[in-house]
């Protein structure tokens, strides 16, 4: 993690089924020992805990028209279809609560989690054995996959946790105290940590639509520690006591240099390649890059999850014509614009990045190993960071860079 993400993330906001469960949503006294634990991660042989090298940015959907409009609207850039079926597990997911004497405030959260989680979809599948709306894992104890996948099995496990309190749910945490994203997060454990927040807005257009009274009392919702005693946890795993580390995750995330070039976390040096004559945009390459450190420097918050929209806005369109980054990189970008692993990009290049979810992930490279990306440091932000900076913070794998080419902007 890095700790300057600590108070960023506090401060706002997908994907659907978001994996690495280790997020701690401890807020400003904790980042003083984040910040403590990363300078010493690198002393005396030891690893850094997963603790201390995660707490991403979101990688971006930028909606059906490429124009970013997705991130905090009442659809989230979902479709008839879509919707029709979030409408109808929401309805499902209420009667769960209501059948448990829970007020419509744990109806608000389970719909929240379900958005950041799955879109409010019942998946088959995704990050490693994650399962169902609430992308909980069978190895950790939430149930069979055949279990899981049935929303209401899977809801009361949110909101109830297990018998014994392992896995805990909503109610064996101290719930009502917290804002609305972190009693989510206290149960999922998110690597993403503020990834719920942001979902509110979605949440409660689907409630009304599904004639969801959010507002109601009800009778089991005691403001203390859980029965278990835990403050929290376990959202894709056992709580075994030992702390809140991954056993799955790489015990050194911050990969350092190894001398050869083109390994992750090796830094980016700029390139020499021209753009082909097919690419043209509304503004030049270094209009586009005054323009990305300017919107750097303004610190306006109004680019959380749009990266490739981001991106063709500042080369002067307004959309880019394509919903998700790695698809304008891996359908969209002709072959022949595709420089694959090629760490050598000319400034005013696009970069781009398997995050491990949907969307991926695309940046401006300034110049000097230097990106302009949104998320990274503060969600909504663009801020002007080492290209590295997108492997070692989320841990994405580096497609390859190609020219400023929107084929579907306007």
């Amino acid at each position: 993690m890095d700790s300057r993400q600590v108070m960023a993330l506090a401060a706002g906001a997908a994907r659907r089924g978001l994996a690495l469960k280790v997020g701690l949503p401890l807020v400003a006294a904790l980042m003083a020992f984040l910040i403590l634990v990363g300078m010493m991660a690198g002393f005396g042989g030891g690893s850094a805990s997963a603790a201390g090298c995660e707490q991403p940015g979101l990688p971006a959907d930028d909606g059906e028209y490429g124009d970013g409009r997705s991130g905090g609207d009442e659809t989230g850039g979902a479709g008839k279809e879509l919707r029709a079926r979030q409408v109808a597990h929401a309805k499902i997911i209420d009667e769960v609560a209501k059948e448990g004497k829970l007020p419509g405030r744990a109806t608000l959260i389970a719909l929240m989690t379900g958005l950041a989680e799955s879109q409010l979809e019942n998946l088959k599948g995704g990050d490693r054995d994650s399962v169902g709306i609430f992308q909980q894992r069978p190895s950790t104890g939430w149930g069979t996959p055949a279990q899981i996948n049935d929303i209401k099995y899977s809801t009361r496990m949110f909101l109830f946790g297990g018998d014994s309190g392992d896995p805990p749910g909503l109610t064996d945490i101290a719930w009502e105290n917290l804002s609305l994203n972190d009693a989510a997060q206290k149960v999922q454990r998110s690597g993403f940590p503020n990834a719920y927040g942001p979902k509110e807005t979605q949440a409660r257009s689907i409630a009304r639509e599904a004639g969801i009274d959010l507002e109601r009392a009800g009778e089991n919702h005691p403001a203390q520690p859980g029965r278990n005693g835990s403050n929290g946890g376990g959202g894709d795993r056992k709580d075994d006591g030992k702390g809140d580390k991954d056993p799955d995750e790489p015990q050194d995330c911050e990969q350092r240099g190894s001398g050869e070039p083109g390994k992750p976390g090796e830094p980016f040096h700029d390139g020499n390649a021209g753009w082909p004559n097919g690419v043209k945009n509304p503004l030049s390459t270094a209009d586009a890059i005054r323009k990305a450190r300017a919107e750097a420097d303004s610190h306006r918050s109004q680019w959380y999850q749009k990266c490739l929209a981001f991106t063709s806005i500042m080369y002067g369109w307004s959309f880019s014509g394509t919903n998700y980054a790695i698809d304008h990189y891996q359908v969209e970008m002709p072959k022949d614009m595709r420089h694959d692993g090629d760490r050598n990009p000319p400034p005013g290049a696009l970069m781009f990045w398997d995050t491990g979810h949907r969307a991926g992930h695309v940046a401006i490279y300034l110049g000097d190993g230097k990106i302009a990306s949104n998320d990274i440091v503060t969600p909504g932000e663009i801020s002007v960071v080492p290209a590295t900076d997108i492997e070692t913070k989320w841990r994405a794998k580096y497609l390859g860079w190609s020219p400023p080419y929107y084929p579907k902007g306007g």
